[in-house]
């Protein structure tokens, strides 16, 4: 199928008229985040990403593409796994406290614009959120609620490397509905995907053509394409083992030096889930809550326990995150917990690059492996 501008425009009015809040991608604060939508309008016509370690920057296309950038600051866990949500609220009432479960929420989302990268970052919290003994019914009923549009991507940053994690460019499954925007000096039109049976009856109510097998050969082109430009390269050969076997290595000093544990990877992270529980209280004593809110494994607090930190130095905790992403992740949930996205490298202050840093770790074992080439690695 093939929908143009006012088809696209006509699809957010339908979800929306469907009882969606249809959430997607828009500028604001000199990035693009996702936020609701009304219309075409809020999207980010013209605007594209720079990307780079510690560097994000928005610039101008020469054309009118609605998704001609990449992936920013937001993911779309802040809609399914919220930032911050009370648990319970305690009344005193006659010298006892009455407990008042929290009302669950059950919104609708809509989710216009999501990256091939995203739906697996999506698919692995499934796995931590729905797949063990204890159920988030918060995650549950947002997820079971939301519809999903996927956008192929049509570029990359410098900063992904979703083909080493064999996440994307192009998206397979997981979706609704995946548009590729194709756009040129005679078109401006988005070639449509269907993925459920929700999504076959949403395009039944908007105005829609065929696509032709030349315009789905295009629109796998344009993916080929970008995942042969991508810059940025993962090894994961045996990187379970690797990371395991060399949890003193002296890479992750030379790390620590630079890693300021200001927790922006795992806050950016689209499949970091550590959070914490506060309980707060008014002046009188009278009225308390229970919320649960966002945490990193980089904050002194999370390890605290009687007697201080478990780890209380910079490099224990950067080993500990990058480890469990890579490697202690397969334990827990039969998968890698990365997705290649690059946001960790692109929003680190200090543009620490795991792509760069795993490599390190590699070329030292195999000069320990292959004892001849000494001249050509050197241990860090």
């Amino acid at each position: 199928m093939i929908i143009d501008r006012e088809g696209l425009d006509q699809l957010i009015s339908v979800l929306i008229g469907m009882g969606f809040q249809v959430v997607g991608p828009t500028v604001r604060d000199e990035a693009i985040v996702y936020e609701n939508l009304n219309s075409i309008n809020d999207l980010p016509e013209g605007w594209a990403d720079e990307q780079e370690g510690g560097t994000y920057r928005l610039k101008r296309r020469s054309d009118k593409a609605l998704f001609g950038y990449v992936v920013g600051p937001h993911s779309w866990k802040k809609f399914l796994h919220p930032p911050e949500r009370r648990l319970f609220r305690a009344n005193l009432k006659g010298g006892d406290f009455e407990i008042i479960p929290e009302k669950l929420e059950e919104p609708k989302f809509a989710f216009l614009g999501v990256r091939s990268c995203e739906l697996h970052a999506i698919a692995i919290q499934d796995k931590v959120f729905l797949g063990g003994e204890h159920v988030d019914s918060t995650y549950k009923i947002r997820r079971e609620n939301a519809f999903f549009i996927a956008v192929q991507c049509g570029q990359s940053a410098a900063t992904c490397f979703c083909t080493s994690m064999n996440t994307g460019p192009r998206t397979e499954s997981g979706f609704d509905l995946a548009l590729t925007e194709i756009l040129d000096n005679e078109h401006h039109h988005f070639i449509v995907e269907v993925g459920s049976d929700q999504g076959n009856a949403v395009m039944e109510k908007i105005l829609h053509r065929q696509a032709t097998g030349e315009d789905v050969m295009e629109a796998k082109k344009l993916t080929e394409e970008v995942a042969a430009k991508m810059k940025r390269t993962l090894d994961t050969t045996n990187i379970k083992e690797l990371l395991y076997e060399n949890l003193e290595h002296p890479q992750w000093n030379d790390i620590a030096d630079r890693c300021m544990s200001c927790a922006n990877c795992t806050m950016v992270c689209p499949t970091c889930f550590c959070s914490t529980v506060e309980d707060v209280t008014d002046i009188t004593g009278d009225h308390a809550e229970r919320w649960q809110k966002w945490d990193s494994c980089f904050t002194m607090d999370f390890t605290h326990i009687h007697g201080g930190e478990v780890r209380a130095s910079t490099k224990s905790r950067y080993r500990q995150w990058l480890t469990h992403k890579l490697a202690s992740w397969q334990d827990q949930f039969d998968s890698s917990g990365c997705v290649g996205c690059g946001r960790c490298i692109t929003w680190c202050p200090v543009a620490i690059d795991l792509t760069e840093e795993i490599p390190k770790i590699r070329d030292s074992e195999n000069q320990i492996t292959h004892p001849g080439n000494e001249a050509r690695h050197e241990i860090p």
